[in-house]
């Protein structure tokens, strides 16, 4: 697998400039702004488009996070479905959405520091395949479970979050969100944004830096699944239905990838536009061609990837300088 791109790790900390927090003050405007909109008989079905937008915001940032230290990982989508599952038996037993809630998403960062200490000393595409390897163990160890504890592979049913009321559902998603929003900004302005752009540019040049490499890619991995493990939470309490082969697809960790990639690397900004962007064309064009419509949805974002090096982000910030956030 190609590496990511470089940046320097010697740039200044990015600063909360107006300018700067402006585009994502926007976005967090409209998007507070659009449940409250007269939106007639397809309130439901635009409420549902716009929460799983904030989905893969969360799932694209939180993937984004992990980058930012120099690790591609495809296992994604095993932290995704840990969050979805261990929500989903959390409630079985008793215990209160609330708690099941960041609960699960601890469990599935303790996943995480358990895959990266094993894979540590991986990197390149042999730390890819060994995160995609993991995401089919855990799928295979969930679908084997007994059907009386997870339903094996036909899956379980999943309480509705907030009762199913869809606007609820929205402002939670829109509430985590806004915490993978902050988690982000919080590195940038932190030293860990020096420890991970450090790490991206080479091991052991960090090292030398007096930078603990294994501590700051252990740390970076337990935030972004727990991230990601929020972001399965939300699914799993949409959808009212989880099943090992939907939820630990491939699909689930392609998708944070692509998306980060197409928005922009290494900002908070980009993975959300990259979302906002695929998941309103995934709709648009899941109308128009039908069945093809994946066919065209993955041409437009390979020639995408192609054409925009550093994502919308780096196209509309063309020609500016200074640190993104």
């Amino acid at each position: 697998m190609t590496a990511l791109p470089r940046q320097s790790a010697v740039k200044r900390t990015p600063d909360f400039s107006f300018g700067k927090l402006l585009p994502l003050l926007i976005f967090f405007l409209i998007a507070l702004i659009f449940p409250l909109l007269p939106l007639g008989d397809k309130r439901e079905f635009l409420l549902q488009i716009g929460f799983f937008i904030l989905v893969s915001g969360v799932m694209a940032l939180s993937w984004d996070i992990l980058a930012r230290s120099g690790q591609v990982s495809l296992a994604h989508a095993a932290f995704y479905g840990l969050g979805a599952y261990g929500y989903a038996l959390l409630l079985k037993a008793g215990v209160p959405w609330l708690v099941a809630m960041p609960l699960a998403a601890i469990i599935s960062g303790l996943f995480s520091v358990l895959l990266g200490a094993v894979t540590m000393r991986l990197s390149g595409m042999y730390f890819a395949i060994a995160t995609l390897a993991f995401t089919e163990v855990v799928r295979t160890a969930v679908q084997n479970l007994p059907e009386s504890v997870a339903g094996g592979a036909n899956g379980m049913l999943v309480p509705a979050l907030l009762g199913g009321n869809a606007r609820g559902q929205y402002f939670f998603a829109l509430g985590v969100l806004l915490l993978t929003v902050l988690v982000s900004l919080a590195i940038r302005l932190s030293r860990l944004h020096h420890a991970f752009a450090a790490i991206r540019q080479g091991e052991e040049t960090a090292r030398v830096l007096g930078v603990s490499v294994v501590r700051y890619k252990l740390l970076a991995f337990f935030i972004s699944s727990v991230l990601a493990a929020l972001g399965g939470v939300l699914y799993a309490g949409k959808t009212f239905f989880i099943n090992p082969l939907e939820t630990f697809s491939l699909a689930n960790s392609i998708a944070p990838l692509t998306t980060s990639i197409f928005g922009g690397l290494y900002t908070t900004l980009g993975p959300i536009l990259g979302a906002t962007v695929l998941r309103i064309a995934e709709e648009v064009l899941h109308g128009a061609v039908k069945n093809g419509y994946l066919v065209v949805y993955g041409l437009v974002l390979i020639l995408s990837i192609l054409w925009l090096p550093r994502g919308i982000v780096g196209l509309l910030r063309r020609g500016k300088h200074g640190g993104d956030l």
